[in-house]
């Protein structure tokens, strides 16, 4: 008998220790380690990429103050999905399957978030969204947020509103041209809403166009067959660059306003000297001069590590407008979440939640951030700007619209 009781001890110790080793509570780890996808190569790096250095800029800095609490920040699973649904998805798994992970950074497009963010939820994990506009990304249904999920991106709504404020007051026939995904569909339902609010304006047409689509001859001539006098344009920057060029070889000399995209580095760099004149919708921070402490601070540190690199633009006295949404988005997202956690004192899904609810004013490089149990995105329209390419000598410059 004393052999049984024995041999029952040892094993239950043995398995006890098997469990030990399998399972790493997060909450028990010395180190806190978050995990991410995004389109780190492909055609759409630029947001991926960027997206990547902002996060390892915000862990650097905080772990050059001694982590969170004592804790040192990894980012432990770097994964590239490209911008492509079906390869975010294998990679949440992966992520989501990883128990050390304490928190996530999702894709770079409201694609592959909106594969994934189902399975973000249900696990529960605090889930922080870098870039993707779609609001149902963090609002489901438009109403209450999803308890883990927070939004650092320029959401459709906000921008929304800007552009049709904008050419509501300087057009009547107003043309609209979208991507087909689900960003570009919400983003153009968005804008119908608002003309019609703002002056009982009706698009005389709207056309759509798929991702990468290199000719985009037909949709543009029966926008100017439908007499438009401005296109406003919903998409990413290399399509948007296919834009421009179309119009200039139809001869479409009318204005072209457009969401974000019109400022990053792939439109400057397929459009070239065609972007004169374009307007984009952009967080402000970096058309402000001088840039706030916060904004000052990340692009010194960014400088530093990188140099002025094509992230950072053609002038290295002072980054890029696009540093707003390809690096910054990410690095604030990173930057709240360690806050977050550093509240909450704690690991648990729940209370970094429940932390990050109740920052108030919190200085991030974008914006100063306020979050509550029924707000969980961080940027609102008062934050935003409308920019223009202009000439300045012989270069070609963004500056905040003058008109």
């Amino acid at each position: 008998m004393r052999f049984e009781h024995l041999r029952s001890a040892i094993v239950a110790v043995a398995v006890t220790a098997a469990i030990s080793l399998a399972v790493t509570p997060a909450t028990a780890q010395q180190t806190i380690r978050i995990g991410m996808t995004s389109a780190l190569t492909g055609p759409y790096n630029e947001y991926g990429e960027g997206g990547k250095r902002g996060v390892e800029l915000a862990i650097e800095k905080w772990n050059a103050k001694g982590g969170i609490n004592g804790k040192k920040i990894e980012l432990a699973m770097l994964l590239d999905d490209q911008l492509v649904p079906d390869r975010a998805v294998q990679n949440m798994r992966r992520l989501l399957d990883n128990k050390e992970l304490v928190a996530i950074i999702g894709p770079a497009g409201s694609g592959p978030t909106l594969a994934v963010i189902e399975m973000a939820a249900a696990d529960g994990r605090p889930y922080m969204n870098p870039v993707a506009q779609t609001p149902t990304i963090t609002y489901p249904g438009g109403g209450k947020p999803r308890s883990n999920v927070f939004s650092f991106a320029l959401q459709n709504d906000v921008e929304s509103k800007l552009l049709a404020q904008y050419v509501a007051k300087r057009f009547k026939k107003i043309g609209v041209l979208h991507e087909s995904t689900a960003y570009g569909v919400s983003a153009v339902d968005l804008i119908a809403k608002e003309l019609k609010a703002d002056g009982g304006l009706v698009p005389v047409a709207v056309e759509t166009y798929n991702q990468k689509a290199q000719d985009m001859t037909a949709q543009l001539a029966r926008l100017q067959r439908a007499g438009a006098d401005v296109i406003v344009c919903i998409g990413l920057g290399a399509d948007m660059a296919v834009v421009r060029r179309t119009m200039a070889r139809l001869n479409f000399a009318v204005p072209l306003v457009a969401s974000n995209g019109a400022l990053s580095l792939p439109y400057q760099e397929g459009a070239g000297d065609l972007v004169l004149g374009t307007k984009g919708s952009m967080i402000a921070v970096f058309g402000e001069d001088p840039l706030n402490p916060a904004a000052k601070e990340f692009a010194d540190a960014y400088k530093a590590k990188y140099t002025a690199d094509r992230w950072w633009g053609p002038d290295p006295a002072k980054p890029q407008i696009f540093m707003s949404l390809s690096v910054t988005n990410a690095y604030d997202a990173a930057m709240v979440l360690f806050e977050g956690i550093r509240l909450a004192n704690s690991t648990d899904p729940k209370a970094v939640a429940k932390a990050i609810e109740g920052i108030k004013g919190y200085r991030g490089v974008n914006a100063s951030y306020s979050f509550s149990p029924e707000k969980h995105h961080a940027i609102a329209e008062k934050d935003l700007a409308m920019f223009e390419y202009v000439k300045a000598g012989d270069k070609v410059r963004l500056q905040i619209a003058k008109n």
